[in-house]
């Protein structure tokens, strides 16, 4: 098990020293300085990591269907993406669009004038939670009501919502009436950029669903980018509420994205140990458990847009599904080994 996790040892310790570095010297040569920066880089991380069990099981019952060789490429060029893509080049993207500058001078705003960047990014949350919400609803939602999934745990949500599968692209349907409802429940500004961003959520969504089709019959190289690529958007969503929710320790990007970059590091460990031990056939319904916690983080990022719900609150729910999936699979592992 700790082999899958050197990597992740590996590239903590690069980003600590790292962090030391760029606080050290940062901040006029003071040790101190150095020490509070690793520490906030340790801190992002630990949160990171202890929040992203639902995303691992999630990318772990994906990633099961693909090859060593694109397992391999989620855990190295899927990293690049996930820190210098989601952590890094995103949050600047948002700033360059939402205050109007070029990306030369976005980076400057995010490295020498932090409480603006973190104003920035922080305005644009309605737009975030909007596409990261509809995408992670349609994620969610779509386990329930595609097709049968064996086995059931909670029947009287699970059967009713396959019954909806004869209904064409119920999945959007729904996710839309969930989305509209909350686009009507926020202020009109923050109603308008959510709803926008939303349906550009949905539009990614149905685009990978096609693209995949597109792809055809599942081969090592076809099915395996098609998959790669899902992945990665994905992982995206599920680090939006982290890259928002990292202010509330530091706005520091370069220590944001030392820490949620261990933090994703780790995410990816996880995902390929539970494929390779074979963990999700040894808990059956850990899956499902990992899916309610997706439906249940695309409710509370779309919350947090008019409700501040705590980092805490949204990282234990997924913990809850997770850990009482996972109970539910023991026990009925011993009731199948006494009968």
């Amino acid at each position: 098990m700790l082999k899958h996790f050197r990597a992740s040892f590996f590239v903590t310790i690069l980003g600590l020293i790292t962090a030391f570095i760029f606080g050290y010297y940062a901040q006029g040569h003071h040790l101190i300085s150095g020490l509070d920066a690793a520490f906030l880089a340790f801190l992002l991380a630990i949160l990171e990591t202890a929040f992203s069990f639902d995303n691992a099981v999630v990318n772990a019952s994906v990633l099961k269907n693909l090859t060593p060789k694109w397992q391999k490429c989620f855990l190295t060029w899927g990293m690049i993406v996930a820190v210098f893509g989601m952590r890094i080049l995103f949050p600047l993207l948002i700033v360059s669009f939402s205050a109007w500058v070029d990306p030369w001078e976005a980076t400057k705003i995010a490295l020498f004038n932090h409480a603006r960047y973190e104003e920035v990014v922080t305005a644009a949350h309605a737009s975030i939670a909007g596409f990261g919400s509809a995408f992670l609803m349609l994620v969610g939602l779509s386990f329930f009501v595609k097709e049968e999934h064996s086995p059931i745990w909670i029947s009287w949500i699970e059967k009713p919502l396959m019954a909806l599968r004869v209904i064409p692209f119920i999945s959007y349907i729904l996710t839309f009436l969930i989305m509209a409802g909350f686009a009507f429940w926020f202020n009109q500004k923050d109603g308008y950029s959510f709803s926008v961003a939303a349906l550009f959520g949905m539009a990614a969504y149905f685009l990978l669903e096609q693209f995949e089709r597109f792809m055809g019959k599942p081969t090592p190289g076809k099915a395996g980018l098609a998959t790669f690529i899902y992945l990665e958007f994905l992982d995206a969503s599920f680090s939006f509420d982290g890259v928002i929710g990292a202010f509330a320790v530091t706005n520091d990007i370069v220590l944001i994205a030392i820490g949620l970059g261990i933090g994703a590091m780790f995410v990816r460990s996880m995902t390929v140990a539970l494929v390779q031990g074979g963990h999700l056939s040894q808990y059956p319904y850990l899956e499902a458990g990992a899916f309610y916690a997706i439906v249940t983080l695309a409710f509370i990022t779309a919350l947090n847009v008019r409700i501040e719900v705590p980092e805490i609150i949204s990282g234990l729910s997924g913990l809850v599904w997770i850990g009482g999936s996972l109970v539910y699979s023991m026990i009925e592992n011993r009731r199948s080994l006494a009968k």
